[in-house]
């Protein structure tokens, strides 16, 4: 088989890496550490994308990023008879729109978190009074892609009303804002393969938000993840895919709109049962990072399943633990600089051998010499027979690894 990945971050990495074990696979456009592991390609348009899958006989392309998918590009390729894993353009406004999302949800009777949607600001702030008169917390969010950090989650009215301020200077991404309550409980995230009405759930992750340890800071786009989850069973699997992800594909079905892909469900376990915080159409960053170390053999025919919209085949799951720290620029998730020089050293010396994995999600070759091209820059995961096993070979290796304003989170896995 041969495959076309799209995308170049530390989710594509991982994809390709894995892909890499069962097939021919090529990156476009890659990143630097991608391009030791396949052969990268650089950025193409759609009408270059289709002649590379046709010159050089590809088999399925599959998407990294929700960007292209909400733009439709998945549509593009179809049109040309291209096997593409990735919903079409109507299905991925469940991740391009959160409103849109939100009424799926409401129509298809899936638990969520009490919510208003608002393309005014006042009447957002007095969403957000609303709530807090109620004797709730919210969380408020922007409706349109902002590249993590569209939420924002507020314990007090003044931090809502900043935050109503915040997402709606975003631009197009904050036009619309979901003012919605805040959930209390444990939260983590579920990786779904979706051929039409077939589907097949990939194991589970904890991600964590927040930049700081402690869960201290704002919202990021994830600093690490870990599996398996010890409190996230079999049966809160099966409770999840029947009451959040099912009702969500058959309400699309319903609408006309057919979804072939990866649906990830962000979960929020509270005393009343799980409640879906978001849906995305992609596979989660650095979710993915970590859960392709723990499948075995047959991703590449799964995908290829889920592009023909036929049953999905198993994919081996591996009876392993992974651990996946973030590494991140100085000042991220805020502004920070590019081009800082990076240095990798033998992370064979901390003990941990072919253990870890060093997965690139910024980085450039500049003048032949590595350095920092994304808030994002590395994600170390680590194989271990136990979470803390492979915690502890994970940071091991970060001590060989520097660039300057390196900055990560000490209690991943913990």
């Amino acid at each position: 088989m041969r495959i076309l990945v799209i995308g170049g971050g530390g989710r594509e990495h991982a994809l390709a890496w894995k892909l890499s074990q069962d097939a021919t696979v090529f990156c476009s456009p890659g990143n630097a550490g991608i391009a030791e592991d396949v052969a990268c390609v650089g950025t193409m348009s759609v009408e270059e994308t289709v002649q590379f899958v046709q010159e050089n006989e590809i088999d399925l392309v599959v998407f990294g990023p929700e960007d292209p998918l909400v733009l439709g590009r998945g549509n593009e390729l179809r049109s040309h008879g291209i096997r593409v894993f990735g919903p079409d353009q109507a299905a991925a406004q469940l991740e391009g729109s959160k409103a849109f999302s939100k009424e799926i949800m409401e129509a298809a009777g899936v638990p969520t978190a009490k919510s208003f949607t608002e393309s005014d600001s006042e009447r957002a702030k007095d969403a957000c009074r609303t709530m807090f008169a109620e004797g709730r917390q919210v969380a408020v969010k922007a409706s349109g892609n902002a590249l993590g950090k569209g939420v924002v989650v507020c314990s007090t009215l003044e931090e809502a009303l900043s935050a109503v301020d915040a997402l709606k200077a975003l631009g197009s991404a904050g036009d619309t804002l979901v003012i919605e309550e805040r959930l209390f409980g444990y939260e983590f995230s579920l990786l779904t393969l979706v051929s039409e009405g077939d589907i097949f759930s990939l194991p589970v992750a904890q991600d964590y938000k927040r930049v700081g340890t402690g869960n201290e800071g704002p919202n990021t786009g994830g600093m690490g993840t870990y599996s398996p989850v010890s409190l996230v069973t079999a049966e809160v699997v099966k409770a999840v895919e029947e009451s959040v992800v099912r009702p969500a594909i058959a309400e699309l079905t319903q609408r006309g709109i057919g979804y072939r892909g990866v649906l990830f469900s962000g979960i929020m376990m509270t005393d009343e049962g799980p409640k879906c915080l978001e849906y995305n159409v992609r596979f989660g960053d650095p979710e993915t990072q970590t859960v392709m170390r723990r499948l075995g053999s047959g991703l590449a025919e799964a995908l290829m399943c889920v592009a023909c919209g036929e049953p999905i085949r198993p994919v081996e799951v591996l009876d392993n633990a992974v651990t996946t720290v973030v590494l991140a620029s100085g000042g991220y998730p805020g502004e920070y600089a590019k081009g800082k020089r990076i240095t990798i050293g033998d992370i064979g010396k901390t003990g941990s051998g072919e253990n870890v994995k060093v997965f690139h999600a910024g980085t450039v070759l500049k003048d032949g010499q590595l350095v920092t091209n994304g808030g994002r820059v590395l994600g170390v995961s680590a194989v271990g027979a136990t979470v803390k096993e492979s915690t502890q070979l994970a940071y091991d290796a970060i001590d060989s690894i520097s660039f300057e304003g390196m900055h990560f989170r000490t209690d991943i896995g913990a």
